[in-house]
């Protein structure tokens, strides 16, 4: 039976709302658990071990959320999902002993993986192929608020006791309460023939290093930004509000490249991405030098690298339907992990090399990957692989 239209178009509010609260929720508790553990006396080594252990929750939840969705079906995974995130962020506080924060944060990555995954997932079979790519440049756009506000509401709460947990909590449990109505669409996911997600990461190559790509240079960016411009004279302040100009680009430019993305073949759109934002983070060194040409151009190189993602989430949707794109986005949950661990140790060698070594990386790691995409290019009859719901 096919949903009609006022319960789609519900469902998809429903999940991009998710998708800016999960973003919110992400961005709030890894901020909060570190400063909360250096409160507690526990040196950068044990900070960096417990932040390693949601990884490692990402990585056994890859294996095990194909089968997982289709036994419990990808609703109740969703809110079963984010009741456990909150169920798990008021137990931090309530631990006495930090070395129960371990198997805590395991659980928790483990249930951003699937709320990661099956939100892309769901919004992806409600979406027809016409609007698909402004659906997700939707999506994408939603999450990085959410991103956004995490820290700002960290700011405003403060990092002691139970209160920003407390805010994380809600905000799941708010969250859930968007997807838990039957009146919102969702489809079935049926039983995978395979379970091995190395055969998904087969079936998507460049689909699982765009996602790397995204990881490395978001986190390289995050970590080394404000220090290289400070590096080529930038004040604090003035050098702070650059990742926030770049963020800003990355939310406000996502619809208008998924228009593009509905208008174009889309391996061309990424290709071209990559291309741009390769020859646009080659200029921030001159940018630097002309305060009029740097806020421009960090706000339109955002909205494109982050458009790679997104058109890559797009083609993955087109291509993939069931199981299998639950597996494959599955794989790209694990890409994100191993580019969020080697973006800011490789970025952070280059900066010790040469002064531009973050401009040196991202500029390679782009044009890397647009050589890629362009020769694991895939004809243009394999995106009607997929079958519409």
């Amino acid at each position: 039976m096919q949903p009609d239209a006022g319960s789609t178009i519900l469902a998809r509010i429903a999940i991009i709302a998710t998708a800016t609260i999960f973003g919110l929720t992400y961005s709030l508790s890894a901020a909060l658990i570190a400063l909360d553990l250096a409160e507690r006396g526990l040196s950068e080594t044990l900070i960096g071990a417990n932040a390693a252990m949601h990884a490692i929750g990402v990585l056994i939840m890859a294996f095990l959320l194909p089968r997982l969705t289709a036994f419990f079906g990808l609703r109740r995974s969703v809110i079963g999902s984010l009741l456990l995130a909150a169920l798990l962020l008021c137990l931090f506080p309530a631990m006495p002993l930090v070395w129960l924060w371990f198997p805590l944060r395991i659980l928790l990555g483990a249930a951003s993986e699937v709320l990661f995954v099956l939100s892309e997932t769901w919004l992806n079979a409600l979406s027809s192929e016409s609007s698909r790519a402004r659906t997700m440049g939707a999506y994408t756009a939603a999450m990085s608020v959410g991103f956004a506000l995490g820290p700002l509401i960290l700011s405003i709460a403060g990092s002691e006791g139970f209160l920003p947990y407390g805010i994380g909590a809600g905000l799941a449990a708010c969250a859930a309460a968007f997807v838990i109505s039957p009146a919102i669409a969702a489809p079935v996911i049926e039983q995978p023939h395979h379970s091995n997600p190395f055969r998904y990461i087969r079936l998507a190559p460049v689909a699982m290093a765009a996602t790397a790509l995204n990881a490395a240079v978001e986190t390289a960016g995050l970590t080394f930004l404000t220090l290289y411009a400070m590096s080529v004279g930038w004040q604090e302040a003035q050098a702070t509000q650059l990742m926030t100009c770049m963020m800003f680009g990355a939310i406000v430019l996502q619809l208008p490249i998924g228009w593009l993305g509905d208008k174009m073949d889309r391996q061309s759109l990424i290709i071209g991405l990559a291309v741009l934002s390769a020859i646009g983070a080659a200029a921030w060194p001159w940018a630097l030098e002309a305060q009029w040409a740097i806020y421009p151009l960090l706000f339109v190189w955002g909205g494109l690298f982050v458009g790679i993602y997104t058109m890559m989430l797009t083609i993955v949707g087109s291509r993939f339907s069931g199981s299998d794109i639950v597996g494959i986005y599955a794989g790209m949950g694990l890409f994100w992990g191993v580019g969020a661990l080697i973006g800011p140790t490789m970025a952070g060698v280059a900066m010790q090399a040469t002064t531009h070594g973050l401009v040196a990386f991202v500029a390679l790691a782009c044009a890397l990957f647009a050589v890629a995409a362009l020769m694991f290019r895939s004809p243009p009859e394999a995106t009607t692989l997929r079958t519409e719901p």
